[in-house]
């Protein structure tokens, strides 16, 4: 009768060092489920920044060209002969 009363002592011990096992793995496994929320908000905000940032980029580039960097002279030429050409037609159409 000792025998399985030793038997069942040891089983109930390893059941509740399981069960142990199984409240902390379900503990880190919520931890890491925040972890991934937090982590796909701070992508999506991320992301959005790096949207925001290139359309302040490609302002800044055609504001460059119009006003004359060295590294878009043609586009800036190219803009001030379509103004000039706009102009003349306004001109034109006023002098009519």
């Amino acid at each position: 009768m000792s025998e399985i009363t030793e038997i069942m002592d040891t089983l109930e011990n390893k059941i509740q060092k399981l069960f142990v096992k199984i409240n902390n793995l379900e503990k880190e496994n919520q931890a890491l489920q925040k972890e991934i929320t937090i982590s796909v908000a701070s992508q999506q905000n991320q992301n959005l920044v790096l949207e925001t940032l290139k359309k302040d980029m490609e302002a800044l580039k055609i504001t460059n060209s119009l006003l004359g960097g060295e590294d878009y002279k043609r586009d800036t030429k190219l803009k001030i002969n379509s103004l000039i050409r706009e102009i003349d037609y306004c001109i034109a159409q006023i002098a009519d």
